[in-house]
């Protein structure tokens, strides 16, 4: 983001700046007849068909001879360049504002919706792994924050019309005549359920890499967690097709009832969430970890016949649990972090539901949440209400008894705010977005410019311009694409850092 001055867009409370009052006044007499108005900023050019008084011009032939204007020379000097803003180190000006520098995006579009959708996921299509051809399309689930209970939905978004962002200077003679180049407004299309209550977090089932969509006659659950203490379990399959196929009806008693209602936290709330899957060999064996602001955690799983909510809840914490983060390589081993400022490990398999180990304190404050590598699993990521950001090595971690705490790899503390979203890239184990882009692999330059050690040099991108950014996600199948959710709606970029 580029700072600049705001316009003045009143001039003495006009829209725009008032006329000069020089303009060649009617004659009186003129003045009081009614007919053809007179243009004050008329330029002053005699038409072809006025008559030249040879008598009255100054010069030999009769004709006014133009006074001769020195040319005008062109300044060399460039106009300033844009200052890059940095938050904690700049300050916006009362009459400035931050402009996005569009140089640095490949891609970028914001979305306004209805109600603000605080917690979204990305939904898994079948147009294909590694896409690089513009423009894109994406699809997501979200649930709103609406102002009635009533009035609340989940809704699943297909973001179309991706276009490249056009730069200054971009040639459009390029070999590239096709839909990359082209400049348009994305198109957003949704299809919504009803929800009652408020949508504290969504999240859909995990499918295997590289598989397509299941059938229209197969389900495809994603989970909301209500502000109302229930967690419900829906079938959105039937809504993504309609969005894909005109005309297409669907049965709404499959989508508009939830297909199961966890009732295990009571009137409780919660936030964490997390869904896994037995892999490859069997698909539909799922597991949904739940945790409430009581500080417990349950577990759901599948059965043949339907969903099976276990009763007995994994008691370690001692304050809210605020995110949830199955192992990716290990089935019975998962990670929560809480209010508590501790993050703990289980195991499903240990007596007592009990931790197995933990951080603890992780931070000096809330966690918020935590993020699992999927191609380094013995790192996990955490974002504290201080807004630390930190690493962990869980081959540093302790088991239960041991009164040693164990120190973050790395550790930043560059954001003031708390840390309400953070994601490992799901390929490039050294790259994480919260809002910021981040690689752990980047090292600080010798001939960085001034001011420039200031910023972390593990920090490759600032995302600005939403307010309040609640989640933010990597695309699976867009290789570098981001996209994340705030008060204002939903923004999705690829920016020429990651």
């Amino acid at each position: 983001m580029s700072k600049r001055s705001a316009p003045d867009r009143t001039t003495d409370g006009q829209a725009f700046a008032k006329a000069s009052g020089s303009g060649a006044k009617r004659d009186e007499n003129e003045a009081n007849d009614i007919g053809e108005f007179e243009d004050a900023w008329e330029d002053e050019i005699e038409s072809d068909e006025d008559v030249v008084d040879g008598e009255a011009g100054d010069g030999e032939d009769g004709m006014d001879i133009d006074e001769v204007m020195p040319a005008i020379e062109e300044s060399e000097e460039r106009p300033p360049a844009p200052e890059a803003f940095i938050p904690g180190t700049h300050v916006l000006g009362k009459d400035e504002i931050l402009e996005p520098d569009d140089s640095v995006y490949i891609m970028r579009h914001s979305m306004n919706v209805t109600w603000p959708c605080l917690s979204f996921d990305v939904l898994r299509d079948s147009l294909g792994d590694e896409r690089q051809r513009y423009p894109g399309t994406a699809y997501l689930v979200a649930g709103t924050q609406a102002d009635q209970a009533s009035k609340n939905e989940l809704t699943v978004f297909k973001m179309s019309s991706l276009h490249r962002t056009q730069k200054d200077g971009d040639d459009s003679d390029s070999d590239e005549e096709d839909d990359d180049a082209l400049d348009e407004d994305a198109i957003l299309e949704f299809r919504s359920v009803p929800h009652h209550g408020g949508v504290n977090r969504v999240r859909a089932q995990p499918l295997p890499p590289s598989s397509p969509l299941p059938p229209p006659s197969q389900p495809y659950y994603t989970a909301t967690w209500a502000d109302t203490g229930k967690v419900h379990i829906w079938d959105i399959r039937p809504l993504i097709e309609s969005l894909d196929v005109p005309g297409y009806s669907w049965d709404k008693s499959r989508t508009n009832k939830p297909a199961f209602t966890i009732d295990s936290h009571g009137r409780a709330e919660g936030f964490a969430m997390d869904w896994a899957s037995s892999g490859d060999a069997n698909p539909s064996s799922l597991r949904l970890l739940t945790g409430d602001v009581h500080s417990k955690i349950y577990l759901t799983t599948t059965t043949p016949s339907g969903f099976n909510a276990l009763s007995q809840p994994f008691t370690s914490h001692t304050s809210s649990v605020e995110d949830l983060q199955w192992s990716p390589s290990e089935p019975t081993v998962f990670a929560s972090c809480s209010a508590d400022c501790s993050v703990q490990i289980w195991d499903v398999r240990s007596k007592g539901r009990r931790s197995v180990a933990g951080i603890e304190p992780a931070h000096e404050s809330d966690v918020n949440v935590i993020s699992w590598n999927r191609n380094t699993s013995y790192l996990l990521l955490s974002g504290g209400d201080e807004g630390g950001i930190k690493v962990w090595d869980l081959r540093n971690v302790q088991k239960k008894g041991t009164t040693e705490v164990p120190s973050p790899v790395a550790s930043f503390k560059w954001h003031s705010a708390p840390i309400t979203a953070i994601e490992w890239h799901p390929t490039e184990d050294s790259i994480f977005a919260c809002v910021t882009l981040w690689d752990l692999g980047a090292h600080l330059m010798n001939d960085a410019p001034d001011g420039a050690r200031d910023v972390p040099p593990q920090l490759l991108f600032v995302h600005q311009g939403q307010k309040d950014v609640k989640e933010v996600h990597w695309h699976p199948q867009i290789p570098g694409t981001v996209l994340s959710t705030a008060l204002d709606g939903f923004n999705i970029f690829k920016t020429i850092s990651v």
